[in-house]
């Protein structure tokens, strides 16, 4: 009987185990990843991204940050769980605007009225033909490891474009 027990118990362990392994491993092994490219492709990036955006009626999402950023790192797994990615991938394009140490691509920034100063990740939206429909002022996710996924379900949602025939809470319309 003890050791039926004892098995009992460590089958529970595995599994809290695993479990934990799965919300913890993400944001650990988050810091490891490249999504900012080099600081130079941003322009070519940023075109690219509004030409894939005319083309498929989409809004872009301007991500200013850096590979150093821990929550930027955050921020990238948030927009790609399993809640969030088929809302981005629907409706966005996202355009990784590398900051560098907070000294590079300062231009962009600007022109799209997003303010580092509060720390990154900052984010932009701009409809399918360039225009800026929101930047950031306040930093929202500059602290994300302390804000739930649902904070950037509910950013998504609310900066769609809405396309014709659809409804604004439809996912993927």
């Amino acid at each position: 009987m003890l050791h039926r027990r004892n098995l009992l118990e460590f089958s529970a362990f595995l599994l809290l185990s695993a479990a934990l392994a799965g919300i913890v491993a993400p944001h650990a092994s988050a810091v490891d990843r490249e999504i900012y490219p080099a600081p130079e492709q941003a322009r070519a990036d940023l075109a690219a991204g509004l030409k894939i955006a005319r083309s498929n009626h989409k809004n872009v999402i301007l991500d200013f940050g850096g590979n150093w950023c821990g929550d930027c790192q955050v921020l990238n797994l948030y927009f790609h769980d399993s809640t969030n990615r088929p809302i981005l991938d629907a409706n966005y394009v996202l355009v990784h605007i590398n900051i560098g140490h907070m000294d590079v691509n300062q231009e962009i920034a600007a022109h799209y009225n997003v303010l580092l100063t509060k720390g990154v990740p900052v984010l932009a939206v701009l409809d399918e033909h360039g225009k800026l429909i929101f930047s950031q002022k306040t930093g929202v996710f500059e602290s994300i490891r302390g804000v739930q996924s649902s904070s950037v379900t509910s950013f998504l949602m609310q900066w769609k474009p809405v396309k014709p025939g659809c409804s604004v809470v439809q996912i993927n319309c």
